[in-house]
């Protein structure tokens, strides 16, 4: 049997190296044996984000979420997530949350506002105001 440790470092070293698909074997594997390691999952998150599989990655950020309700990252991922799949009122929330938790974080702002603009119905202009390209990972500041 494999060691949770050793696929959690292996995949976090794919996803680290930009090789999001590859990475989603190994930490799928180490989810699979440590389902309750909040860690785990939000790595796996990551790289679902990564190769665009959004309604998986959107699965990992929520478990994640339901265990560390404060983890401003998570709730900004599966914000993004969310609206990546073009669910937009349902992204307002997470983002809302994160925004709130870290006020010093512009993509936090920028997405927020952005979900809430398409939740009622505006499409807002782009601006160049974008901190990254729809589809790229978010990241931690």
């Amino acid at each position: 049997m494999e060691d949770v440790y050793e696929l959690f470092i292996r995949g976090t070293e794919l996803l680290e190296a930009g090789h999001n698909h590859q990475a989603t074997i190994p930490l799928a594997r180490a989810r699979d044996l440590a389902p309750d390691k909040t860690s785990i999952r939000e790595a796996l998150g990551r790289a679902l984000f990564g190769a665009q599989r959004y309604e998986e990655a959107a699965e990992e950020f929520q478990a994640v979420i339901d265990r560390a309700p404060t983890n401003d990252y998570a709730l900004f991922c599966l914000g993004r997530s969310l609206q990546l799949l073009g669910r937009h009122a349902e992204a307002r929330q997470p983002l809302a949350q994160a925004a709130g938790m870290q006020p010093g974080r512009r993509d936090y702002r920028i997405y927020r506002d952005r979900a809430r603009a398409r939740a009622a119905g505006d499409d807002p202009a782009e601006d160049g105001d974008d901190p990254a390209e729809d589809g790229d990972e978010p990241t931690e500041e």
